[in-house]
Formats: structure tokens, C-alpha cells, sequence
């Protein structure tokens, strides 16, 4: 017996089920375990980007499919069921066109990055993995993690005023670094050298709505992959049987699997409701541990199973904790601490006049 593809959020109508569909049958065509070989995750995200839904969310002013929340969290959330590095490269993609949409510069970096052949990390300013400063024209530093999905992606840098960086490639030299999980992500450490030309500045840039984006965005990946390895625990136990009887006629599976399935859908539904920096930041925080604590109650529930690689479960609590790295919670509260107690962000590095 094989247990349906489950959704535990919010109502979908036809057009989310629709697409659903089609991002299951997307992922079942192509059933592999991603690694950071170039080729494949160049042509995965080339794929999706061909059935519209990479960029699915940003503005149809911009380029791209001008989806709604909800629709756009469905491509999220099946990502980080599939792919979890491609879940989050997808979020900084939809971050980035936020952020260079309007500017005629990046007119053509934005056409790349809704083609799949462009890759864009997003970090922000008061990141614990950023460490920029800004002489003249020039810019240099380090960011300690980018996972972009890809071996030399630009940089867009969110300030903590309404200003935004654009980091040429070309200015980057990039060292990878090993992770827990997340396959496919290209985790890298940058160091930054750039002179004029190798980077630019967007004032005016609307940061607020783009550091919102990737926020929500990392929690509905984090809360696919928890959905994710509450699913296949759910199935393992239905097909397992022991005693004479499937796994699930024990009550302890039973609750074990309805907790990592309850877990999953408060963390999915967080993310979407979330709305105000304080509640996008808490759904965030919450979806990554989630993940972990799923994941991890997941691969008990395949016994001894779950520590083999032909099964996904230790994989996934690989990823989720690698996931929460990525999505750097520890410096977004940083950030938002500031704000709910009434102090004004910390004064940008990065401004032509700091």
C-alpha cells in the first residue's frame, strides 16, 4: 500500500492542486539524491524554470508568474520535500528579482535568473556569515555561506537601510565548505575584493519586503522537509508489517506519526499566515527546528532502517539541520530584536555616505 501524497496547509483550489501535481510527478520523474554535481542541479533548476515555477512568485511586471502567496508557498513546500537546496535556492531567486526588478542594470541578470542560468545568493547585512566594508569604490570582506545551487552565483546583499549590493562573480573567489546535508546547495565561503564595476549599489531598494520573502520563504522549505520525512515515515509504517500486522496497528506509531504529521502542518501553516516582521521571524525559527525534531522522530520510526542510505530519512535530518545553517535564524533575530524593542537598525556598512 502506498499512502497519498499528503498537504498539511492551508485549502488549495484547483489551480494549487493542479500545480502540486505536477511538481509530484516532476519529482517522481526524476527520483535521485542530489549532489553538488553541476550538470544535474543545472539542469534540474533549467527545468523548472522551463514549467514557470522557479520564479513562480515574483511580479509579472518583473518577469515572472506573479503567483500568489499560497501558491508560490506550493512550490516551496514541494521543493523542500524533493530538494531541499533547491527549495532555498528557488526562495533567493524570488528574493533577488524583488530586489533588482525595476533597476534597468539588471535587466538581463533578472532574465537569466527566471531562465534557471543565473544564480543569485541572498544574504543580509547583519548576517553572522557577512562581514563587508566599503573603502571608496571599492568593497571587500567575506561572507562565511552562501548555498546558492550553484559553483558562482551573484551576491545580493540586503542593508539595513533601503539599500542593496550587487556582487559581480568576477569579484568573488569562492572556497567550498563542508555541510551536514543540503546536496546540490554548492555551500561556499566567499571573500570579496571588489573594485569599481565589480559591484553596485540599488538605493532606494525595498529590503524590507525582499529579507520578508526570504524569511517565509526558508520556513516553507524547512516545513516540506519536515512534511516530507513525516510522509515517508507514515508510508514505511503502513507497508511495514511485524507481528503479522502493519506498524501502524501499534498505537505508540500511530502517535508518533500523527505528532511528526501535526508538527509539519503547524510549521506549514505558520508560514503562511505569517505577516509583520516579528511573526515571519518566529515562523522561520520554528519551521528549522521543526524540521530537525521531525526528522529526527522520522528516522526512529524506520527502525534501524533509517540509518540506511537506500532510505531518505537520514538524509533528511542531514538536510534539515544544514537547511537551518543556511537559513541563518540567529542573525535575522539579531535584526528583528532591535526592532521590537524600538532601537533603529544598525547603521549600514554599506552606504555610499557610511
Amino acid at each position: 500500500m502506498t499512502v497519498k501524497s499528503s498537504w498539511w496547509g492551508t485549502e488549495l483550489g484547483p489551480d494549487e492542486l493542479d500545480l502540486q501535481a505536477m511538481l509530484d510527478a516532476f519529482s517522481q520523474a526524476h527520483d535521485l539524491v542530489l549532489h553538488d554535481d553541476t550538470t544535474t542541479v543545472a539542469n534540474l533548476v533549467g527545468e523548472l524554470a522551463a514549467l514557470g515555477v522557479w520564479t513562480l512568485g515574483t511580479a509579472e511586471n518583473a518577469g515572472g508568474g506573479g503567483a500568489d502567496r499560497v501558491t508560490t508557498s506550493v512550490v516551496f513546500e514541494r521543493l523542500g520535500r524533493s530538494w531541499p537546496a533547491l527549495g532555498w535556492a528557488s526562495v533567493q531567486a524570488h528574493a533577488a528579482v524583488d530586489v533588482l526588478a525595476g533597476d534597468e542594470r539588471f535587466t538581463d541578470l533578472c532574465t537569466r535568473v527566471h531562465e534557471g542560468s543565473a544564480a543569485v545568493a541572498v544574504v543580509d547585512e547583519m548576517s553572522v556569515h557577512v562581514r563587508l566594508g566599503r573603502d571608496g569604490d571599492g568593497l571587500s570582506g567575506s561572507i562565511a555561506r552562501v548555498d546558492a545551487a550553484h559553483e558562482h552565483p551573484y551576491v545580493v546583499v540586503l542593508g539595513t537601510e533601503d539599500t542593496a549590493l550587487v556582487i559581480e562573480p568576477t569579484a568573488i573567489d569562492a572556497e567550498p565548505l563542508r555541510r551536514t546535508g543540503l546536496g546540490g546547495a554548492f555551500t561556499r565561503a566567499l571573500d570579496i575584493d571588489a573594485g569599481a564595476g565589480g559591484w553596485h549599489e540599488i538605493a532606494g531598494a525595498d529590503v524590507a519586503s525582499a529579507r520578508s520573502r526570504l524569511r517565509w520563504g526558508a520556513a516553507t522549505v524547512a516545513a516540506g522537509l519536515a512534511a516530507g520525512a513525516a510522509h515517508d515515515a507514515l508510508e514505511y509504517a503502513t507497508e511495514r508489517r511485524q507481528f503479522g500486522d502493519a506498524l501502524t496497528a501499534i498505537p505508540t506509531v500511530r502517535q508518533s506519526i500523527l505528532d511528526q504529521a501535526a508538527h509539519s502542518a503547524v510549521s506549514l501553516l505558520a508560514a503562511h499566515g505569517a505577516d509583520g516582521e516579528l511573526a515571519v521571524l518566529a515562523a522561520l525559527r520554528a519551521a528549522c527546528d521543526t524540521a530537525i525534531d521531525v526528522a529526527a522522530k522520522a528516522l526512529q520510526s524506520h527502525g534501524g532502517y533509517g540509518y540506511l542510505t537506500e532510505y531518505s530519512a537520514e538524509r533528511r535530518l542531514r538536510d534539515a539541520v544544514s537547511l537551518r545553517a543556511a537559513a541563518d535564524s540567529s542573525g535575522a533575530a539579531l535584526f528583528t530584536a532591535r526592532s521590537l524593542v524600538g532601537l533603529a537598525p544598525v547603521a549600514s556598512a554599506l552606504r555610499k555616505d557610511a
